[in-house]
């Protein structure tokens, strides 16, 4: 995990930082718009980058923690989206370390996250997070399909296997969608996304 994080350090130029900021959450989320929260809750955004998504709910009255373990993302993030509705947390999957120490959330968000773990920190990550997430609570993840970038490593993703680990932890699967990027190189590279909702029920 250590080498992809270095890879996002050196990455994080004004060039990607704009070109993060400047996709859409609402496009994004598409696919479980409707799913998501309409009235105010605790929300947790892991690998929240530059924060463009935690800024959004938080844009909506939730009350946000934005996960982060790149500096310089996170950083970055703070400088653009200074939202009193956004606490910053420097921790990092698949320990979740401090984030889990805290109260359940109503919604947890991995948003282009899950690739970067291989099959054994994704059981421990997991864990971690049936932890975070309130009975009643959803968590929301996009598993990417296809290569990434040379200096940030990915690692094929099943969803099946996802949500068998998942349903271990007490997750319903709410929904599976299919999703082409919303970003045209991505979709130049063949890069096509699985979202799952999964709800928490005990």
């Amino acid at each position: 995990m250590n080498d992809i994080l270095a890879g996002y350090a050196a990455a994080a130029t004004p060039e990607l930082i704009a070109r993060f900021n400047a996709l859409s959450p609402s496009e994004l989320y598409a696919p479980v718009f409707d799913l998501l929260p309409t009235s105010p809750a605790r929300v947790a955004d892991i690998g929240t980058g530059i924060g463009r998504d935690a800024a959004w709910f938080a844009q909506q009255g939730h009350e946000v923690l934005a996960v982060e373990p790149v500096k310089e993302l996170r950083e970055a993030g703070e400088a653009l989206h200074g939202s009193v509705n956004i606490e910053w947390l420097d921790d990092r999957l698949p320990e979740l370390a401090t984030a889990q120490t805290r109260d359940p959330f109503d919604l947890v968000t991995l948003c282009a996250v899950w690739q970067h773990l291989d099959d054994n920190a994704r059981r421990v990550a997991m864990v971690n997070l049936a932890r975070m997430t309130a009975i009643g609570g959803m968590l929301i993840m996009s598993l990417r399909h296809g290569p990434g970038a040379s200096d940030r490593r990915v690692f094929p993703v099943l969803p099946e296997e996802t949500i068998k680990t998942a349903s271990r932890l007490g997750f319903d699967l709410t929904r599976r969608s299919e999703a082409d990027s919303v970003q045209p190189d991505n979709q130049a590279r063949g890069v096509r996304w699985t979202w799952l909702a999964l709800s928490k029920v005990c």
